[in-house]
């Protein structure tokens, strides 16, 4: 593997190599301001022609494929005069040019807001990302929910409201902030973080705390740019805080409801007096209980970060990340009964208070390398290591009748290790009148989850079980138990407690600029080679992934697109009839529009998809022990999703999204036909899905920095996330719909927020069936926080 590795990335420099000296002459350039800072985004034209592009991020332009000859290029910026310089190119000699902007700092922070800044929206994504091209021009369907999005709405972690800010995004399994499942388009999506697949299992990764988050990525559909194995409905990456390079500080404190209390500060900087090296440390602390009895949730993290400049071309950024966690049983969440949702109080819990905590400890190191090779040539190299380690425990009880239950708990220690090894190549070249954007590159990881499942623990007994409507608590009738841990876990968790994944990847892409990159076709390909053992169950499976798109920009600030993707997913279980499990493929088709509105200040998208995926793994319906699979044929998810993010008018931004989500079963295989039917709902979403976050600050006069917010959830006839009871009626869960809002004030130094959740107090859940009894996690009712934040 090792070899083919080479040789591949030997062919994908040769063709880079090939294509650069095929060019005739360029015209290269830099913008900068009169503070000798880089311009971006400033519009560079050949006069006379079709050929225009706009500066990167460092304020650098270029033109490739160029005759000899003489050319006039025109810079320009909104709301000031045109520059102009021109220049005669003899042979294929380079031609280097530098434009001054003679406006003052002020003046430039004033243009760049008036020309596209949005502080709920992002021009490009992360490099982490890999597309080197602003996301108005990817033919795909890419939400960012930015800083600004979550500091507004007083988010603490990747659990704590995020997916208000893209639409279908849901929870269906909350398990506290110990991790989050993210359904979207129907099915489970991948958990990123930094470009690479965290998830070392279905139980991971550690949730991440906003305190060291920069912005977070959705991608709607399969990716084949980042990884062809996964479900074909996305994947997430929450982008961590970098060093800016620039001094200044952050702290912030925040009190809550349910005894929450909670410091951060975020303290960026250079180290030396030229700015070579340059850091960035961000710690948190939290203490926080529950609405119900006996729970709490106490962690702390740091995260420090230091990147240093070897050279004009080359940057290295190492980043380390500890997050300690001192929680309650995670089973705790759950309530259980045989008569239905919700049938008892919202603060009702099984969860006794002599139960020992569990400890996690999460540890992550990244080396990421960045060298520029040149002006249009860009080379990523990282490299990382993860290590996670649990002690605890998970309630789940043996029975649960009408009035009473028998409580179980298991012991739940658990570790993983995760190695991930990363190169990519960013590139433009001009062939003729046709400009391409070239990525290539190589993947791999090695992930292992260990688990100790085996030992388990009866709290209540036959004759004495848990009254569900007198509940006792301080002293279980069979007593707490007594864990056996003198052994190793990996030795606990022997073969049946083992999850691991090696993978290989490796692809190339094309995007190809026709008519002055007004017309771009995407067309790429990834081969994957990927190897599952899940308990016991080895399953291999390599493929090659193809991927085709369209993308069209009508103007400068709208462009519509197509897209074809693929993605599969190496699967493992059991049949009842002792068949083999085929693997997971999926195809998917999208179309839509984006658009940027009044010089960039709001942004939409909209966009309709069809999924199919087949062979999907489902719990066995008729199947209460839950050993058993079904796969069920195809599915066919499709629907249709809008996003609207940005200021809509002076003072007023707005957060919105609507999706409409439809998932049933297309085809059937012989052991899921009795059970699974054609046109059947698939579990796992909801057909409607609806939020909105308002915020209206005052610009001028008394009131001045002082503003209101106001925001709602609603989800429309929801799925459970598993298949439901089989020996009860089936329960549908009611519409979810929940209210927010608050009060704030801030200027340049200091920001007070003051926001109510629930406002309305509602007993909002989510849940599903489960053999003969149904189980649901009941949300707080009314609640508020109260957050202070000072900037140095």
């Amino acid at each position: 593997m090792e070899k083919l590795c080479a040789l591949a990335l030997f062919l994908m420099l040769s063709f880079i190599n090939t294509f650069s000296q095929s060019a005739t002459a360029t015209i290269q350039g830099k913008i900068i301001t009169s503070d000798n800072k880089p311009a971006a985004y400033v519009s560079v034209l050949i006069k006379s022609t079709a050929r225009g592009t706009v500066t990167d991020e460092e304020g650098k332009f270029s033109f490739n494929r160029l005759k000899s000859g003489t050319y006039t290029i025109q810079v320009s910026l909104t709301g000031y005069e045109n520059e102009e310089q021109t220049v005669t190119i003899e042979d294929s000699k380079p031609v280097t040019l530098s434009f001054t902007l003679r406006i003052s700092d002020t003046q430039l922070q004033e243009v760049v807001i008036k020309s596209g800044r949005n502080p709920y929206g992002l021009r490009n994504g992360s490099s982490t990302l890999r597309l080197n091209e602003p996301l108005l021009e990817v033919p795909q369907n890419i939400q960012v929910i930015t800083a600004t999005s979550l500091s507004d709405q007083q988010v603490t972690s990747m659990s704590d409201g995020v997916l208000r800010n893209v639409s279908g995004a849901i929870r269906l399994e909350h398990w506290a902030d110990m991790y989050t499942n993210v359904f979207m388009r129907g099915s489970r999506v991948s958990a990123f973080r930094n470009g690479m697949n965290v998830a070392t299992s279905y139980w991971s990764p550690l949730t991440e705390d906003m305190s060291i988050v920069d912005h977070i990525e959705f991608v709607k559909g399969p990716s084949g740019f980042m990884m062809a194995v996964g479900d074909p409905a996305g994947f997430y990456n929450v982008v961590t805080k970098k060093p800016t390079g620039v001094n200044k500080g952050e702290v912030n404190f925040m009190i809550g409801s349910y005894g929450l209390y909670r410091a951060a500060a975020d303290v960026d900087g250079k180290l030396d007096s030229a700015g070579k090296l340059t850091y960035r440390l961000n710690v948190m602390g939290q203490s926080k209980n529950s609405f119900r009895p006996y729970e709490f949730n106490n962690r702390y993290l740091v995260a420090p970060v230091v990147s240093y400049k070897l050279d004009d071309k080359t940057t290295l950024t190492a980043e380390y990340l500890l997050q300690k966690v001192k929680m309650s049983d995670v089973g705790s969440y759950y309530v259980f009964s045989n008569k239905g949702f919700g049938v008892l109080p919202r603060n009702f819990t099984t969860a006794e208070p002599g139960l020992e905590p569990t400890y996690i400890t999460d540890q992550s190191i990244t080396l990421n390398l960045q060298r520029r090779l040149s002006e249009n040539w860009k080379l990523t190299v990282q490299v990382a290591y993860f290590n996670y380690k649990q002690q605890g425990t998970d309630l789940w009880p043996s029975y649960a009748g009408a009035d009473s239950m028998v409580r179980g708990i298991g012991i739940w220690d658990a570790m993983s290790e995760a190695k991930f090894g990363q190169a990519f190549i960013n590139g433009k070249i001009q062939t003729r009148n046709i400009q391409h954007r070239i990525l290539a590159g190589v993947d791999m990881n090695d992930k292992d989850y260990w688990a100790d499942w085996n030992q388990y623990h009866l709290l209540d007994t036959d004759e004495s079980k848990f009254s569900l409507n007198n509940p006792v608590y301080g002293s279980p009738a069979n007593g707490y138990p007594v864990w056996d841990r003198s052994k190793g876990l990996r030795e606990r968790a022997g073969q049946y407690g083992y999850v691991g994944q090696t993978y290989t990847g490796i692809y190339v892409q094309d995007e190809l600029g026709f008519f002055g990159n007004r017309l771009r076709l995407t067309l790429a390909a990834r081969y994957s080679m990927v190897k599952n053992n899940d308990y016991n169950t080895v399953s291999t499976a390599e493929r090659i992934s193809p991927r085709i798109g369209v993308s069209v920009s009508v103007d400068k600030q709208t462009s519509a697109y197509a897209l074809l993707d693929q993605a599969f997913v190496p699967q493992s279980g059991i049949k009842k009839d002792g068949s083999s499990i085929k693997p997971l493929t999926g195809n998917n088709v999208e179309a839509g529009i984006k658009r940027v509105w009044a010089d960039g200040r709001w942004n939409s998208s909209v966009s309709v998809y069809r999924i199919i995926r087949n062979n999907e793994n489902a719990s066995d319906p008729g199947d209460p022990t839950g050993r058993y699979i079904v796969q069920l044929g195809q599915t066919v998810s499709k629907g249709v999703e809008l996003d609207i993010k940005g200021e809509i008018m002076k003072g007023l931004t707005l957060t919105a999204n609507y999706a409409l989500t439809d998932s049933k079963i297309s085809k059937t295989d012989t052991s899921a036909a009795s059970q699974a039917k054609i046109g059947q709902k698939v579990p796992g979403y909801a057909k409607h899905t609806a939020n909105a976050w308002l915020n209206y600050q005052v610009s001028d006069g008394i009131l001045k920095g002082a503003g209101v917010a106001a925001g709602f959830s609603f989800l429309g006839d929801r799925n459970t996330w598993e298949w439901g009871s089989t020996s009860a009626p089936f329960i549908q869960m009611p519409d979810y719909t929940r209210f927010d809002g608050g009060i704030f004030w801030e200027n340049e130094k200091l920001r007070m927020s003051l926001n109510v959740f629930n406002i309305a107090g509602k007993f909002l859940y989510s849940g599903s069936g489960y053999g003969n009894y149904y189980y649901w996690q009941a949300e707080p009712g009314r609640n508020l926080r109260f957050s202070v934040g000072y900037r140095f």
